[in-house]
């Protein structure tokens, strides 16, 4: 027997779920598929579980996408000031832990009951187990599930992308995006750390960390660098792999805010060899790696301009060509995805095929650390859901 609705919702993560409850507060009869047993998988996860629920600053120079500008409709009409409102009315504590970057005391187990129970206020119909395996278009939208089939005027696709495949990261909404005749950019690991090869200069310096800024897909982010035993980690890194392609390189600078012209000042007397004066500044291992094998043990009165210029070069603008990136099964969050080329940015909508919609991460919008992620999901969940 086929069941009936306004609106089905495949996917029960926090797109899908704002999605579902903002369908349902304006009449909408909304039935909300998922693949999984437990609703809202990565949310009782993000932040290491303290749910790092939304940033204030929340805007487009916060995303990577191929037309950032595509998400400034969506995080105007829902910003990161709503979202703290709509999570503080139904009981959620916020702590902020950085200016405008918002937690929940309470953890990602309360700010996904808040999602749910949002949902059963509204008169949700949330099915668990239901793996969708087919979706007719005709003259609205006939999903098979699990052995059912329903159907509604209406269909969002909130189905995440390929991180975290342990919580049931499948990837399916790709394959129903090229079906409907969107084009999908190559789903790639975001917020994910560098891979360095056998070969890399840095090898063996594990567990060491420091400010730096790294720069690379015309992009630059400042912030703490942490070797790890496999290449380098830490917030800088992963904001950087949201905009690094395999091929690329990163140019380090080990020092912000200092210029080479100061760490190799001889103004006090230049007896001082090069590679002791590094370690004034840098860790002793790594001031070892960055400090040319010729110059380590040239005092600084003897270096040439040349010398100077090879030294500067390596504190500021360090050339590294990662291996690559750690795989979705580490990265938070997934890069690439549905192109948003095809749709409304006003309301996630394919401008082809009336009716469709796609929400969150799913999407080629991949926010930086720091909340952007959960707020472009309740942003873009919302414009679906106010408008399927």
């Amino acid at each position: 027997m086929e069941k009936s609705a306004g609106v089905i919702v495949i996917g029960a993560g926090a797109s899908g779920l704002m999605a579902a409850a903002a369908a349902a507060s304006l009449g909408r009869r909304v039935i909300v598929l998922d693949a999984g047993q437990r609703p809202a998988r990565k949310v009782l996860i993000a932040g290491g579980g303290r749910c790092n629920f939304t940033n204030l600053a929340a805007a487009p120079e916060h995303y990577a996408c191929a037309n950032p500008m595509f998400t400034r409709s969506a995080l105007a009409r829902f910003s990161g000031a709503d979202a703290l409102r709509f999570f503080e009315d139904r009981g959620v504590e916020p702590e902020e832990m950085e200016p405008g970057r918002f937690f929940c005391r309470q953890g990602g187990g309360f700010v996904a009951e808040v999602l749910l129970a949002e949902c059963r206020k509204k008169g949700v119909t949330l099915l668990s187990g239901r793996r969708v395996d087919a979706v007719a278009h005709e003259a609205g939208f006939a999903v098979t599930a699990g052995g059912e089939r329903f159907a509604a005027a209406s269909l969002i696709v909130a189905t995440g992308g390929l991180a975290w495949p342990k919580l049931g990261a499948l990837g399916s909404g790709y394959a129903l995006a090229k079906q409907f005749g969107l084009k999908v950019v190559p789903p790639r690991p975001a917020l994910s750390s560098f891979v360095l090869g056998p070969g890399s200069p840095f090898a063996g310096l594990s567990g060491i960390s420091l400010p730096a800024t790294l720069q690379t897909g015309g992009r630059v982010f400042t912030g703490s660098l942490l070797f790890t035993h496999k290449g380098l980690s830490g917030p800088v890194a992963l904001d950087a792999s949201c905009f690094w392609r395999p091929g690329e390189t990163l140019r380090i600078d080990w020092l912000p805010g200092k210029t080479a012209a100061e760490v190799l000042d001889r103004s006090a007397g230049g007896r001082e060899l090069v590679k002791n004066r590094l370690c004034r500044f840098l860790p002793d291992r790594l001031a070892a790696r960055i400090a040319p094998e010729h110059l380590a043990s040239k005092r600084l009165a003897d270096l040439t301009k040349e010398d100077f210029a090879l030294i500067a070069a390596r504190l500021s603008a360090f050339e590294l060509a990662p291996k690559g990136l750690s795989g979705f099964e580490v990265a938070e969050v997934t890069a690439g995805g549905v192109d948003t080329a095809g749709l409304d940015s006003k309301t996630m909508g394919v401008k082809a095929v009336p009716g469709l919609y796609f929400t969150g991460e799913v999407l080629d919008v991949t926010g930086l650390l720091g909340g952007f992620n959960l707020q472009w999901a309740w942003s873009s969940g919302r414009a679906a859901g106010m408008y399927a």
